[in-house]
């Protein structure tokens, strides 16, 4: 984001197996630790950074790789689906 190191590697989808899959379709960034942990605009405190990172992520699958039903197959759900308090 940033471009300030060292960076972490964030995984777009994480828990219950979502890193492994985020990992193997690409869904991962490097951020400083400020954008990543370290501050209330990091991407682990901040709800709507993380749904854009997702949706971003999800339509790019639509897009490049497969179906939303299989996405939800992967994931556990929609991003782009149903309301989110912005």
């Amino acid at each position: 984001m940033c471009g300030k190191s060292p960076t972490q590697i964030h995984h777009v989808f994480f828990g219950w197996g979502n890193r492994q899959n985020s990992e193997k379709y690409g869904y991962v960034v490097g951020l400083c630790m400020y954008h990543h942990t370290g501050s209330k605009d990091a991407v682990h405190c901040n709800k709507v950074l993380e749904h854009k990172l997702k949706r971003m992520c999800q339509e790019e699958f639509e897009k490049n790789v497969g179906t939303r039903e299989e996405f939800r197959k992967i994931f556990g759900k929609s991003y782009l689906e149903g309301g989110f308090k912005w």
